[in-house]
């Protein structure tokens, strides 16, 4: 058992890190946000459903479900259109900075929509997120835009989190995650077909592209999203929760060395960043202590 603890514990570090090599993909694929979000999704449905086949897996579902999930794809896809707009518009670190506002925003989501109590100290940490949003949009003012973008991508993510947070506990991932890309494609394809998106260019990929897009579709969308889940037999929810945080601070770290200068931001920058990060850590640690001690009281 300490065995398999410690091989999910360095597995789930490899998937964060693959999590933030996504931001890395997405500003070498010269795509725009559209078709680059429409690709990785198409693509990861396909390896997706390979992989059902391969396992035999039963797709049958409710018809309400199946109307959740594809309600929960225009979200996730909606997450990952700002995303990439995000890192194109402004670059990789502001993206992933603000990005961490997710623990952030999904702290007032519950309560909303779910009547969970309002946790006080959600609420002081919430505060202190946005002060350090103030200090990066004061001394990142040409990167304005991308910043809001970076939000609204934070707060899509937090709704598609607590939307699908009952659904996890009852399907498959790998079923989940075929329905809710499959719904995302459907979404954007009507889309484009709306607005005469699907042009001869749409599907004319450089083979550069289509080598990112195969790897961001395969490893950084399939692979990691069923190997998170299955890391979770072994370790604490606290535990995987925790290492996420990590991400962006992978992601800015691969940033830095391999675009370098473009890279390069206001010191102040950091400062802001960093008190979003501890923030989220910090609120780790407390539900974590809180945990035990409501544990404690039951023994």
């Amino acid at each position: 058992m300490q065995n398999d603890n410690l091989k999910s514990y360095l597995l789930l570090h490899f998937i964060v890190f693959i999590w933030g090599f996504t931001a890395i993909l997405g500003a070498l694929i010269s795509l725009d946000a559209l078709p680059l979000v429409w690709w990785r999704m198409s693509l990861a449905v396909v390896f997706i459903l390979i992989y059902i086949k391969i396992k035999n897996i039963d797709l049958k579902i409710p018809k309400k479900t199946f109307l959740s999930f594809l309600f929960a794809g225009l979200i996730i896809a909606l997450h990952w259109l700002t995303f990439f707009k995000a890192i194109k518009v402004s670059n990789v670190s502001v993206t992933l900075a603000c990005l961490s506002t997710g623990a952030f925003f999904t702290s007032i989501l519950e309560p909303l929509l779910f009547g969970k109590k309002v946790v006080w100290y959600e609420v002081l940490f919430g505060l202190i997120v946005i002060a350090g949003l103030y200090i990066i949009f004061n001394v990142e003012v040409d990167y304005v835009f991308g910043i809001v973008l970076a939000l609204t991508s934070a707060f899509l993510s937090a709704l598609f989190t607590v939307i699908n947070a009952k659904y996890t506990k009852i399907y498959m991932p790998s079923v989940i995650s075929f329905y809710e890309l499959s719904g995302g494609v459907a979404f954007l394809s009507i889309y484009l077909l709306f607005t005469d998106g699907f042009t001869i260019d749409f599907f004319s990929l450089s083979i550069e592209d289509l080598g990112w897009l195969i790897l961001l579709a395969s490893v950084c969308t399939a692979y990691a999203f069923i190997a998170s889940v299955k890391v979770m037999k072994y370790l604490s929810p606290y535990t995987v929760m925790l290492t996420i945080n990590l991400e962006p601070i992978y992601g800015i770290i691969l940033a830095l060395l391999i675009f370098k200068d473009s890279e390069h931001m206001n010191p102040m920058f950091y400062v802001g960043a960093g008190i979003i990060l501890l923030t989220v850590i910090l609120n780790g640690l407390i539900k974590k202590t809180k945990k035990q001690e409501t544990k404690s009281e039951l023994v």
